[in-house]
């Protein structure tokens, strides 16, 4: 069972996802926006990921991200963005940025577990990829 923050500014949302990620055997703690979350993360406390909504008021998904890719402690966890907005330009910003999988709204159960995994997979090769590194050198 991994422990998944759930970030988003729509309660109905929240709760969908939360049951979605139930029935995946996740535990999920929401956040009605970003503010409550990062506090969270700077008091110590860390989920094994992070599902971000792109458009919130004050702190965005992505001004999320790049707290999240900034601070050392939080550089390697696995982030899905879960967004209405889809364009290419959005999906690649947030890919730039250092999300590691991206679903668009609504979401079904078995496009977030992909999503889940998919987040999972490359923070592993990435981590993978960073330890040759550092025994080559």
């Amino acid at each position: 069972m991994k422990r998944i923050w759930v970030v988003d500014d729509d309660e109905e949302m929240l709760r969908a996802v939360r049951l979605m990620l139930g029935v995946l055997d996740h535990h999920a703690t929401t956040f009605l926006g970003a503010r409550s979350a990062a506090q969270m993360l700077l008091d110590g406390d860390r989920p094994d990921l992070m599902i971000l909504d792109i458009n919130m008021p004050d702190v965005t998904g992505l001004d999320m991200l790049e707290f999240l890719r900034r601070r050392p402690e939080t550089q390697s966890l696995p982030v899905v963005m879960l967004s209405t907005e889809a364009s290419d330009v959005m999906v690649d910003r947030a890919r730039a940025l250092g999300a590691d999988a991206y679903v668009s709204k609504p979401v079904t159960v078995e496009e977030l577990e992909r999503a889940i995994n998919d987040a999972f997979e490359k923070r592993k090769k990435l981590m993978t990829s960073e330890m040759k590194k550092n025994v080559q050198k």
